[in-house]
């Protein structure tokens, strides 16, 4: 089978830097036809400039990196360097990228792709905010009926939330973007902290990530060393979730992955729960289903295909 074709977008996050060396790692599985980046975890100058030493570092220098939207559709900006670190990919020493950004806006180049490619043939991985996903669907409504699918980490339900009691960070930052995304028709898939906080990388995990003796495997094993200090701290885990990289996963490997087609809506009116992603898990309400909300992982087989796919890089 064809490798799916994908725009990965993202705002790196030292997840969202293992998430793109899954998917650079994964030819057969997976076509990255470009990245686009946008505001998030860190401002966009910085999410833009990690996005290049992430590919940089996988030796994957013909990847184009686009620069998308600096501030949420309606709302000022939330960054996450209490997680993150100040750079958004604190832990390994990592030179500064080389290969430019490319010139066209990543909203354009979202549009353009889906509109140049066969209908149903190209999928968006938002590993961050989705302010870039909405904005192209709002220039460009035709493009809805275009895209394959949408596979996205954000939200939560049985885990409520991590930035506030209610909300996952990413559906947080912009919900009246994520309000667009889930009411555009296009197949979603959803990837929230109920299943990411079932994908923890344990010493052993991260042990065998530093065992792979690259530099690939080194800064992978620092990123989570930085990056699980505030997990631990939060909710006394055992080490660091992988969100973003679940996404990769379920492309390459979706057997490792079970949730439930359920309609999701975003709270965007609430003070109290702005951002939640109010899923209808029970199916108590006669709402649509519009997305398939992830609930459960396989960690060890997940953890095997990232140490296997990493391994190559």
């Amino acid at each position: 089978m064809a490798p799916r074709k994908i725009i990965i977008d993202t705002d790196p996050g030292q997840d969202d830097a293992v998430a793109i060396l899954l998917a650079l790692a994964s030819p057969e599985d997976i076509e990255v036809l470009g990245i686009t980046c946008v505001a998030g975890n860190v401002p966009l100058e910085l999410t833009a400039r990690n996005a290049r030493i992430v590919c940089e570092l996988a030796g994957k220098t013909d990847i184009k990196v686009f620069a998308g939207c600096d501030a949420p559709l309606e709302r000022p900006l939330v960054t996450a360097e209490h997680v993150h670190g100040k750079t958004g990919l604190d832990g390994p020493t990592l030179p500064e990228p080389r290969m430019p950004l490319a010139e066209e806006h990543a909203v354009a180049f979202i549009v353009e792709t889906l509109r140049d490619a066969a209908p149903g043939t190209v999928t968006l991985c938002p590993l961050g905010p989705l302010t870039n996903i909405a904005r192209a669907l709002q220039k460009a409504p035709d493009i809805a009926d275009r895209i394959a699918g949408i596979v996205l980490m954000g939200g939560a339900y049985f885990e409520v939330g991590n930035i506030t009691p209610t909300a996952e960070f990413n559906i947080y930052v912009d919900p009246e973007a994520a309000a667009i995304v889930f009411g555009s028709g296009v197949p979603i898939t959803v990837m929230p902290l109920d299943v990411t906080h079932k994908a923890l990388v344990t010493k052993a995990r991260n042990d065998a990530f530093r065992a792979l003796g690259t530099p690939v495997g080194a800064a992978v094993a620092e990123m989570t060393d930085f990056f699980e200090r505030f997990d631990k701290e939060k909710y006394g885990s055992n080490g660091a979730p992988l969100h973003d990289p679940c996404v990769t996963a379920y492309l390459i490997r979706p057997d490792l992955f079970s949730g439930r087609h359920v309609n999701v809506e975003i709270e965007t009116g609430s003070d109290l729960t702005l951002g939640m992603t109010v899923a209808d898990w029970w199916g108590v309400t006669d709402r649509a289903p519009n997305a398939t909300f992830i609930g459960e992982i396989d960690a060890d087989g997940f953890f095997a295909l990232l140490t296997e796919r990493l391994a190559r890089l």
